[in-house]
Formats: structure tokens, C-alpha cells, sequence
């Protein structure tokens, strides 16, 4: 506990700004030395972009950096050696830099005697504009002065960004003093500075509430549980003497001089003591006072860890109204937080972020946060990128650097996975079609507003029917469902456009459903006819037969063998769940035309995955709505979040602007691993499988399987058989058409030119659609699943559709012959 608190103090006077300490505390006149850890402390967090926290005698990691095998490297070799650290030497900048990444060495010792190999203070910037450097000390090696010399200036090395100057010297001992020297002195300071962050964290949230005084008992830091439990606010506190404050007389006569007498001999006092809260009111608490020991064995701080005495429930209580239910907190909240308080160790978040109303308290917050703000270390991946790429051009040929400068230009968009097409002369077909999926299409806002509405109300949904009840000729077509060349369209017909009810019985079922989600029969029937009476079925696309198609898809895709092995029961209940409801309440208008017409929608999710955002949302509000169709109301709270979160994210991905985001990142984390172990794989299958189940069984890289799964479903009907293709060709290109009918005559951007109906090329629109989006997605799903049927559909379909381009056809099917 001593050296948590001291390591605590630490950072909150080195990472606050001078104008942040004004406000939590004064701790001026405190010295890095006096605010030192004492011995061992372990913390087992991890921090971000600066490999390991921790404060325990591990091997200190030392990078030598030296062109050239000399007497000078061999001393710091054998002086790491004799001190236990782990050293690695690096020739290069580059080897350096990359040696760096991998390892997060806390010392760098760079040779800076002979320029002609490199530049040291170029290395060291390379170094330094990486995120990791951050707490890394680096020793420049520089030349002994002649006798007739003048001293050199260090500025030039400190301004590249190295920590110390170390004069050539090959005495292995005086290599050892300096590592050693460096370690107790700048290395433990940046290992306690790294842990600061998560012991700052833990005192502001913990509910023991703690003070901090000076060894003259100044009070120097004081928690939010401290503030709740004694009415004060900080800034009421910090830098007054504890003599100042009220005491209560209830304490024996000479409690006070026996506690001071214990711990100024640098022993712990526990006990009982009785304290006197701002209201006057006293309070019974269990007390322990920790002395934290300084450098030289001295008293430099002391740290009051204090807790309601438990046979005093009804202070507690007390405390908890007066306290805790100032500010914002209606009775209701409180009254759930004192419940929630009598949980023994249960920590009360909306307590902790809530100190009162008035100005004082804000202002301790604000300062709180500014300085948590200031100690945060996050960093995405591509900044890393960036940087590194940044620093090499500095020691980079102008050509070379030119070049990154071009790469550094492509870097910064945030298109990074969208093709570039070409101009809008060379393919007008891809580019509208493209151009009309993959964009917000926000061109023009117009005045004219577009909002599609419901024609279907709760009164107009049938009673379900069981599978008993199923007529026989639907119950034979459904036998054949497992099928690949199954009819949706006949399923269509024949249950007069109800097709993902009986569909989604038979499917949910043999997946095991609803054991899984622990409802009955008849609430799934309930929760799927619901589904389908919210689709459009005056859509000629969008609607309930492609949700049941899609439903069919995702099926068929699941029992494939390397799918089923990839994902566990609740993938498939959250996929079977996401391809019924993906299209819910479709418009039968992309999301371009909604963000041009300023729907309602639109405005609702800011013109970003407008249409995907309202199926998933509408899903859950409709499936909560009505217990009868809740298929959620059974299952654990936990896992409903796990379930509804997948859920979310495959809806999410059907989205055609990051098709290509998704589709690279599956070939690049699934694809191209998998086919590395099949090619260097000798004759130990077993290991073979095992890396490539390692490679699929991953959390990451299951979600990037269910995301390609639910958009391969999505968009497979060039895939079908040759039937069911020109059907659904014809259907996605009516709704097109209308889509440009409505934009034309409301007046608004014409999304896709192409689709009007009087001049349209329907096998040119397939066949680009095909040659952009499907061909690469599919030839890398094959590649995972083993899908020999779908590629060789693909194959037939795309000639078909080439023939009828070569023969200047532009409807779905040739002329009769003349």
C-alpha cells in the first residue's frame, strides 16, 4: 500500500500541467525524490503501444546500435551480461528501428563516433518518432576530446532526442556503471510513470476513501469516495493542515498522540476513529495510516486509508442520502444506489461520476479529466505507419522520399479500400452502379422530401401456424431446402408471398434454435411472421422472399464443414437471426436516394449506413415490443449482449461502402495465412490443421468469416442457377428503374443514369456488377468453404449475360428467333 501511494503522487504532479494542479491540488513543494516507490510493486496491466507495464525486477532490455564490431560494443555487451540484462545489437538504422518495434527496449545505446556509417542523431529521431521511444532512454557514444580540445556542446544530441552522453570509454566496469546508473535512475522513473495511469484510475474509483498528507500533515490528495464520505470538496482540502479541520469529541483523550507516536516511528496504526463530516455530524470509521518512506529512509508522506465502521449502518445510510443524492441524481437513482451500495465490494460508477452541482466540484472534475486527458496513450495502427514512414525520409535519397510522400498521400485518405475507377466515359454501367452503392450519393440536398412509410399494421398479421400445420406440398418443397439449386421462387409462390415464415421454421429448427434461445415454438413462429409482414412486399427486390433467400444462403453456408468448425452455436443462432431480419422495412431505395431526398431516415442516422442502421434497430424494437414475438425474453443478460452485438455487426456489414474493407481484410487475416500453411506443410497434417484452426478460431477473424457469410448471402444471386439469376436480375433492375422514375420526377440527383428503363443494358449492369463486387469476393469465400456448385453457376451466368452484351441485347433474355 505504501508503494502504491507513493507511485500515485508521483504521477499527478508530473503528468498534470501547472494550471490543472491549481485546481486538485498544490503539491509544489514536493520533490521526484520524496514521491519515489519503495521496493517491488506488481502491476499486471499492459499498456498500449509501450509493450508491458510493470515495476517488477525483470531484465532490463538493451539495444546496441553499432555498425561496426568493436572494443567499445564489446564492453556494453559483456557489462549487460554482467548486469543481467537482455541485449540485442543492430547494424543498421533500419534493422534498429525494426529490432525496436519488436522487442520495446528501455535502453538504446547508439554509436555516434563515425558518421561515415550512419547518422546517430538520424537514427535516434528515427527512433524517437516511433510511439514506444516515449520511455526509452538513449545513450549517444561519442568520441574522447583530444587534450587540446574544447569541450562539445551536448544540445545538438539532446535536440535529436537522446538522454545521455556517454564518452567513449572500453572499460567493461565503466559500461556497467553507466547501464547500472541509468536503470536506479531514469529507467525506474519511466517504468513508475507508465503504471501511473491505471494507480490513478484505481484511487479515483476504489470506495475506500484515502488522504495523503505531507510528513507535517498537509493534506496533499484526497479521493472522490474521501468527498462523498466527509461532505467536503477537494478544493476545501487540499493544503491545509489536518490541526485545521473540526474534530469530533468522541474520541478518547489521547487518540491523536498515539496514532502520531506510532506512525512517525514508521509503523501502521489501525483502529477505530471518530471523524467530523462538513455537516457537524460525526462518523464512526475503521482507519489505517501508512507512512510512505522516502530516499534515506525518511517519512515523506502519510496515507489515511478510511471506511464507514460497518456497525454503523445507520450513518452509512445517512451519509449515502446526504451525500450521494446531491446534484443531478433523481430519488429514484438513489434510492438504487443505496441498494446497490449494501452489495459488499460492488463499485458504483454513477456515484463516482456524479460530486454535486456547484461550480467548486465542476471545476475539480474538469481538472480531473484534463489531467487523465494529457496521460492517455492511445494511437491508431496507421498513425504508427505515418510516423515510421515519416522518419525514414529523413535518412531517405530524394527519390525515394518523393515517393513516400506519395504514399503518405494515399495513406491519409480514409477511401483506403475503395478502388479508384476510371473516367466516366470508359464504363458508365460500373461507374453509376458503383458509384450508386458505395456512396452517400449527396450530390444536391433537395427541398422535397422522401419518407416511406408502413403499409403494413400489427391488425393484418395472420395467425402462425405450427409445423403440423404446414400444407404438404410446401412441406415437400421445404425437404428439398439444404439444396443449393433450391426454388425460392416456387416457395414464393406457393405460400402466396409468405415465403421466410415457413422457410425460417424449418431452417431455425434444424439449427436448434429456439433450445438455444430457450423459447417456444409458437414465439418464433410469432417473431418471424413479424419480421415478414414489416418487409415491402410491393417491392420487387427488397422484400420477404430475398430475406428468405438470404436465410436459405446463410444456411447452406453453415453447414459447410470449415464454416460449422469456425463458429460456435451462438454465431449461428446471431447469423440466422441477422440474414432474416437484414432487409427489414426496406424502401426499395438506396441509401443515396434517401441522403439526396433528405428522408427522415437519413437525418435520424447522419447519412451514414442509413438503411443497415434502421434494419438492425427496427429488428430489436419490434422484437421487444411484444413478449408473444420477444425471442430474447429467456436468455442471460450477457449473453443477449454477445448475441445482439453480432447481430448488429452482420446487419452492419451487407453495406456496400466497406465491401472492399471487408472482403481485403478476409483475404489478408484468413485467405492468405491458411494457404501459407498449406504450402510449407510437409507431412505433419496434424499441425497443419492446427495452425489453420488457430488461424480461424480466433475471435477476430470469426467475425470477419460471419461478415463475408452474411455478404455473400446477401448478394448470391449470380451465383443461383441460371433461372433464378435472370429473375433476380430483373428484379433488383425494376426496383433501379423506379428508383430513377421517383428521382426524376421529384427532381432529385439521378444516382444511377444508366437505370432508365427506356435505354438500360440489364446484362451490361450484371456483368459489372459481377466483374466489381462478386467475382474476388466469391473466388475468396470458395477458397475458405469449398463452393465448386456456386463457382460454376458464377461461370455460366457471366456468359450467359456476355452473350447477350455481344449480341447487342439489352433486356434479361435473347430475341425470339426470327
Amino acid at each position: 500500500m505504501r508503494e502504491k501511494a507513493g507511485g500515485f503522487i508521483c504521477f499527478r504532479l508530473i503528468s498534470s500541467r501547472a494550471s490543472d494542479l491549481r485546481g486538485c491540488r498544490d503539491m509544489s513543494g514536493l520533490s521526484t525524490e520524496e514521491l519515489s516507490l519503495n521496493g517491488p510493486v506488481k502491476v499486471s496491466a499492459t499498456e498500449e503501444c509501450v509493450g508491458p507495464m510493470r515495476l517488477t525486477k525483470e531484465p532490463i532490455q538493451v539495444l546496441l546500435v553499432f555498425a561496426k564490431e568493436d572494443s567499445q560494443s564489446d564492453a556494453f555487451w559483456w557489462a549487460c551480461d554482467r548486469a543481467g540484462f537482455r541485449c540485442n545489437i543492430a547494424r543498421t538504422p533500419e534493422s534498429a528501428v525494426e529490432c525496436f518495434l519488436d522487442k520495446h527496449h528501455e535502453i538504446i545505446v547508439i554509436d555516434g563516433r563515425h558518421s561515415r556509417y550512419f547518422e546517430p542523431e538520424a537514427v535516434c529521431r528515427m527512433i524517437r518518432a516511433t510511439k514506444p521511444s516515449e520511455s526509452t532512454v538513449i545513450l549517444a557514444v561519442v568520441a574522447q576530446k583530444l587534450p587540446d580540445q574544447e569541450e562539445p556542446s551536448v544540445l545538438p544530441l539532446l535536440c535529436a532526442g537522446f538522454s545521455r552522453r556517454f564518452v567513449e570509454n572500453s572499460s567493461v566496469s565503466a559500461c556497467y556503471n553507466e547501464l547500472i546508473q541509468t536503470e536506479h535512475g531514469e529507467v525506474r522513473c519511466q517504468f513508475k510513470l507508465r503504471a501511473c495511469n491505471s494507480v490513478f484510475t484505481a484511487l479515483e474509483y476504489c470506495q475506500e476513501a484515502v488522504e495523503i498528507t505531507s510528513e507535517d500533515h498537509i493534506i496533499q490528495y484526497v479521493n472522490p469516495a474521501f468527498e462523498r464520505m466527509m461532505g467536503y470538496h477537494r478544493g476545501e482540502l487540499i493544503g491545509k493542515e489536518l490541526t485545521e479541520l473540526p474534530k469530533s469529541d468522541k474520541n478518547r483523550a489521547d487518540l491523536l498522540d498515539t496514532i502520531n507516536t506510532c506512525i512517525k516511528k514508521g509503523k501502521e496504526w489501525q483502529g477505530i476513529y471518530f471523524a467530523r463530516k462538513k455537516s457537524g455530524d460525526s462518523i464512526q470509521q475503521q482507519v489505517k495510516i501508512l507512512p510512505v518512506i522516502g530516499q534515506g529512509g525518511k517519512i515523506r508522506h502519510f496515507v489515511a486509508i478510511k471506511r464507514a465502521h460497518t456497525d454503523n449502518n445507520n450513518q452509512v445510510l445517512k451519509m449515502n442520502k446526504e451525500d450521494r443524492c446531491s446534484g443531478d441524481l433523481s430519488q429514484s437513482e438513489c434510492h438504487s444506489l443505496r441498494h446497490r451500495d449494501r452489495r459488499k465490494d460492488s463499485i458504483d460508477a454513477r456515484s463516482v461520476g456524479s460530486r454535486g452541482s456547484d461550480a467548486p466540484s465542476l471545476q475539480n472534475r474538469r481538472y480531473s479529466s484534463v489531467a487523465r486527458i494529457h496521460s492517455m496513450t492511445i494511437e491508431a495502427p496507421i498513425t504508427k505507419v505515418i510516423n515510421i514512414i515519416n522518419a525514414a525520409q529523413e535518412s531517405s535519397p530524394v527519390t525515394v522520399a518523393e515517393a513516400l510522400d506519395r504514399v503518405l498521400e494515399i495513406l491519409r485518405t480514409t477511401e483506403l479500400y475503395s478502388p479508384q475507377l476510371a473516367s466516366k466515359d470508359d464504363d458508365p454501367h460500373t461507374n453509376d452502379l458503383v458509384g450508386g452503392l458505395m456512396t452517400d450519393g449527396l450530390r444536391r440536398l433537395s427541398g422535397n422530401e422522401y419518407v416511406f412509410s408502413k403499409n403494413m399494421s400489427q391488425s393484418q398479421l395472420t395467425i402462425p401456424v405450427t409445423l403440423n400445420d404446414v400444407p404438404p406440398s410446401i412441406a415437400e418443397m421445404l425437404n428439398d431446402e439444404e439444396r443449393w439449386e433450391f426454388n425460392i421462387l416456387d416457395l414464393e409462390a406457393a405460400t402466396h408471398k409468405r415465403p421466410l415464415t415457413y422457410l425460417g421454421l424449418k431452417i431455425f429448427t434444424s439449427f436448434g434454435v429456439c433450445d438455444f434461445l430457450n423459447c417456444s415454438e409458437a414465439t418464433l413462429r410469432s417473431w418471424l411472421q413479424l419480421m415478414e409482414a414489416n418487409y415491402h412486399s410491393s417491392n420487387s427486390y427488397h422484400n420477404s422472399t430475398h430475406a428468405a433467400d438470404v436465410l436459405h444462403a446463410t444456411a447452406y453456408f453453415l453447414r459447410k464443414e470449415r464454416v460449422k468448425s469456425s463458429l460456435d452455436q451462438l454465431d449461428e443462432v446471431a447469423a440466422l437471426i441477422a440474414a432474416t431480419v437484414h432487409d427489414v422495412d426496406h424502401p426499395g431505395r438506396t441509401n443515396s436516394f434517401l441522403c439526396n431526398a433528405g428522408s427522415e431516415l437519413a437525418v435520424l442516422y447522419n447519412d451514414t449506413a442509413v438503411l443497415e442502421s434502421h434494419h438492425a434497430a427496427l429488428a430489436f424494437q419490434l422484437t421487444m415490443r411484444d413478449g408473444k414475438s420477444n425471442v430474447f425474453k429467456n436468455i442471460d443478460r450477457n449473453q443477449f449482449r454477445t448475441l445482439r452485438q453480432a447481430i448488429i455487426d452482420m446487419v452492419l456489414a451487407t453495406e456496400m461502402t466497406r465491401h472492399f474493407e471487408h472482403v481485403s481484410k478476409f483475404v489478408n487475416s484468413i485467405n492468405k495465412p491458411m494457404a501459407a500453411i498449406e504450402e510449407t506443410s510437409t507431412n505433419s497434417t496434424n499441425s497443419d490443421c492446427e495452425g489453420q484452426s488457430n488461424i480461424r478460431n480466433s475471435p477476430e477473424n470469426r467475425l470477419l468469416i460471419k461478415r463475408m457469410l452474411i455478404k455473400c448471402a446477401d448478394v448470391a444471386n449470380p451465383c443461383r442457377p441460371l433461372e433464378l439469376c435472370i429473375e433476380w436480375a430483373g428484379r433488383i433492375s425494376e426496383e433501379y428503374f423506379a428508383q430513377t422514375d421517383e428521382e426524376k420526377r421529384q427532381g432529385l440527383p439521378v444516382v444511377m443514369p444508366v437505370f432508365d428503363r427506356n435505354t438500360c443494358s440489364v446484362p451490361k449492369s450484371q456483368i459489372s456488377f459481377i466483374d466489381y463486387f462478386i467475382t474476388d469476393m466469391f473466388d475468396a469465400w470458395d477458397a475458405f468453404a469449398s463452393l465448386p456448385n456456386l463457382m460454376e453457376h458464377l461461370s455460366e451466368n457471366y456468359k450467359y449475360w456476355k452473350n447477350l452484351d455481344d449480341m447487342k441485347c439489352k433486356s434479361l433474355r435473347p430475341p425470339p428467333p426470327s
